[in-house]
């Protein structure tokens, strides 16, 4: 089994479906046996799918920043 470190570091790409089949097995079991991982992996996509709902320019100015500073530090 993959490590938590491994799992989370691929998180995103794997809520895209950008994973190859054996990482994308490899993480569904970790997520299916690491609670702590599998609600960052439901936290993670229910911020992605929030974040795709809505316009940059609609967002708060304060967000906005929070998230350019996030993106900057990738």
């Amino acid at each position: 089994m993959i490590s938590c470190a491994d799992a989370v570091k691929q998180l995103w790409e794997y809520l895209d479906g950008t994973v190859g089949v054996a990482d994308r097995d490899a993480i569904q079991e970790h997520l299916s046996l690491c609670q702590r991982c599998c609600g960052e992996a439901e936290f993670a996509g229910e911020f992605r799918n929030f974040l795709a709902s809505q316009h940059y320019e609609d967002l708060h100015p304060a967000i906005r920043q929070r998230l350019s500073t996030f993106m900057e530090g990738l």
